[in-house]
């Protein structure tokens, strides 16, 4: 059964990057190519023109509003094509909103019942901006997993996505193994492979056999400390072996709504979207696996 997958689309170099990669992360997924219509609705230039032409403010105010759905349908189009050039079922969804943009997205996601969703770094305000963007506030929000596309990409990032390995953030706790149910459930064709990251060289996972990782081994690291938090080390580490072993994608767990401090002082969730240089799925305490409809259970960063 194809993936469903909403994407998050403004017609810029990183959301048509998104879809690029997404096609050969999910090739035949479903696609809902998204874009959020905010108010003036149009642009500057189209208000500009439609100020020397309007007898009065009720006629401006909806010549620009038509004008301005205008030119949102044209820009979610250009997605569409693009991602049926890419070889998926895509279809338009323009939706209007007056605020909280990533909130609505994430309202929107549950809408259609996507299995995912897929956003550029800078497509919707970019994992580098500061607290607020509308890519970490999907992240934040989605109770789906949410797939972050770094932009730009190398060559020889691109080329793994096709057949690259699966990486999943592995620390033995139940968000962990939600990560890597989730992986298992949108790679379905794809080798998962658990790592483990660790301050100690002899510590080990609290799990030895997590239910459904069948044979699996898990991969064990060491993270260095010495520049940073926990976390920061962690997430580096994980970035790291995600390069060394040419991975298509890196899937950590998340708790979810995390408190402002949190998102200030980082977490190995966010370590991983801000650094990773190949797609970051981060994979929500709310997650259910709909092939079976068990819930998740709580996840940890």
């Amino acid at each position: 059964m194809p993936v469903g997958v909403i994407v998050g689309y403004d017609g810029s170099p990183a959301a048509n990057a998104a879809i690029d990669a997404g096609a050969l992360l999910f090739p035949g997924a479903h696609g809902w190519i998204t874009y959020l219509w905010v108010p003036p609705f149009a642009s500057d230039r189209v208000r500009h023109r439609l100020r020397a032409v309007a007898r009065d403010t009720n006629e401006l105010s909806a010549m620009v509003e038509r004008e301005g759905e205008h030119q949102a349908q044209r820009l979610v189009a250009m997605g569409v094509t693009l991602a049926r050039t890419a070889g998926w079922d895509a279809e338009p969804l323009l939706k209007r909103t007056w605020g909280a943009e990533g909130l609505r997205f994430a309202q929107v996601v549950e809408e259609v019942h996507a299995d995912l969703v897929l956003v550029g770094s800078r497509g919707l305000g970019g994992t580098q901006a500061v607290l607020g963007s509308i890519s970490d506030m999907v992240v934040h929000y989605s109770v789906r997993p949410v797939v972050v596309v770094p932009h730009p990409m190398l060559a020889t990032e691109y080329e793994a996505l096709p057949e690259g390995p699966v990486l999943v953030g592995w620390d033995g706790s139940p968000g962990a193994e939600t990560a890597f149910t989730a992986a298992g459930r949108v790679f379905p064709e794809r080798d998962v492979l658990p790592v483990f990251v660790s301050e100690d060289t002899g510590a080990t996972p609290s799990r030895d056999n997590p239910s459904g990782m069948g044979a699996h081994e898990v991969l064990q690291l060491h993270a260095d400390r010495r520049h940073g938090s926990h976390a920061r080390a962690v997430s580096e580490a994980l970035v790291a072996a995600a390069a060394d072993r040419g991975a298509a994608a890196l899937v950590v767990g998340s708790r979810g709504r995390s408190t402002a401090r949190k998102i200030l002082l980082g977490s190995v969730a966010l370590g991983a979207l801000h650094h990773s240089h190949c797609p970051v799925m981060v994979v929500p305490s709310a997650w259910k696996d709909s092939s079976s409809g068990a819930e998740a259970a709580v996840a940890a960063d």
